[in-house]
Parts: C-alpha cells; structure tokens; sequence
C-alpha cells in the first residue's frame, strides 16, 4: 500500500511539472509568461469576473428579473435598427425606433440598457469591430439626447461580423444593426433598496390592473339603465 501511494505520488508530480513547462501563452499578440509576470497580467477575454456576478444575480432574485424584463421590452419595442452599407448613419427608420425605445426606457428609471453593433460579413474582423462599436455609439448618443442618462446606457465592445443573422458573404442590411437589450438594475436607486424588482418589472401591468373611480353621471346612467 505504500508503494502504491508513492507511485502516485511519483505520476502527479510528472504531471505538474509538465504542466509547468507549458508557462508561456499568447494572447491579443502579447507573450505572457506566468512566472515573470506580475498577478493579473492576463485575464480571460471579457470574462473574469462574470461567473460571480451571474452567481450573485441569481441569488439576490435579479437574474430573473432581468430575463422577465429584456423579454418584455424586446415584445413592448423593436430592439434592433440597422444601417447602410459602411455607415454609421441613423436614417429616419431607425431614428423613429430609437425614439420608441427611449418613450419605453424612460418608464423604468431604475434599470440599465446595453446597445451591441453589429456588422455584415464584408471587410475585414478588426474593421467590423470597430465599425460595429461605433454603430452601437450612434445609438446611444441619439437615446441620450432624449432625455435618458448616459450612465443607464452602455455601448459595448461590437460583435462585429461575428453574429450575422443571415449567413452571406453579400452585403445584407439585417445584419448591419444595433440591438438594445436590459443589462441591469441602476446601483442603489431609491426604488430598489426594498429588493422589489417584480414591482418595476410589472408596474404598468398592476397600474392597468387597478379599479378606476367611476363618475357620477355614469353611476346614474346605470341606475336608469
């Protein structure tokens, strides 16, 4: 018995050290070498940090909270508007878009919103990228000069080319888009420190819900009637 332990203890110790031959990675073009580089040199691509955050969402009950409400807006809404080839201009349909986005943003003061732009599949990665981002840029500064805060509005890194909804190698206006999508809740407003996400989500419903007075000329028309 133990020479058996040994002999494990002999395997994992092989394993570790050619774990450890395997030091030096690239990414984004840079060389990282694990043992010269100070903690944090590299990080995961947009990742780190984003399993405790959904850890934390799904405990607090936010999670489906914002599932339930990014459900609602994309059925209230249209959360996409798209562009001409190579452009970043917002034509007259997508302007009337975003203003309907706005009219709806501006019903929930507490809640956060991130714009992704999106690119056909013509011209290079690195240029959709950057094309797409600046897409999702136009589509912010148009919502927030309609009143709503920048800080509730987030143009995020694009996806670039790399989420076409149609599959071509041709110039396609579907893909060329931004899409608007709730991404969370504003930190510490007023109406969330009671942990009541459902009352924001709902709060138009439970308003068309309630009893409304009835006048005095219709109670009588009843009693005639």
């Amino acid at each position: 018995m133990h020479r058996h332990s040994k002999k494990l203890l002999a395997a994992a110790s092989i394993l570790a050290l050619t774990a450890c031959e395997d030091r030096d990675y690239f990414a984004d073009g840079q060389l990282f070498d694990s043992w010269t580089q100070e903690a944090g040199a590299f990080v995961d691509e947009g990742q780190f940090g984003n399993p405790t955050m959904n850890n934390t969402l799904v405990q607090t009950g936010q999670r489906s909270y914002l599932v339930n409400l990014n459900a609602r807006f994309a059925a209230d809404v249209p959360s996409t508007i798209n562009f001409a080839f190579d452009s970043t201009a917002l034509d007259a349909e997508a302007q009337a878009v975003l203003m309907k986005q706005a009219d709806w943003i501006r019903q929930f003061p507490e809640v956060q919103f991130k714009v992704f732009g999106h690119t056909d599949l013509v011209g290079s990665d690195a240029y959709n990228k950057r094309l797409g981002l600046r897409r999702a840029q136009a589509a912010v500064r148009f919502l927030s000069r309609q009143g709503i805060k920048r800080s509730r509005l987030k143009a995020v890194v694009s996806f670039g080319e790399a989420q076409p909804l149609v599959v071509t190698a041709e110039r396609e206006r579907r893909n060329r888009r931004t899409v608007t999508e709730v991404s969370g809740f504003v930190k510490n407003h007023p109406t969330l420190l009671n942990g009541k996400y459902a009352q924001v989500i709902f709060r138009e419903y439970v308003k068309s819900a309630q009893e409304r007075p009835t006048s005095a000329a219709s109670n009588l028309a009843q009693t005639d009637g």
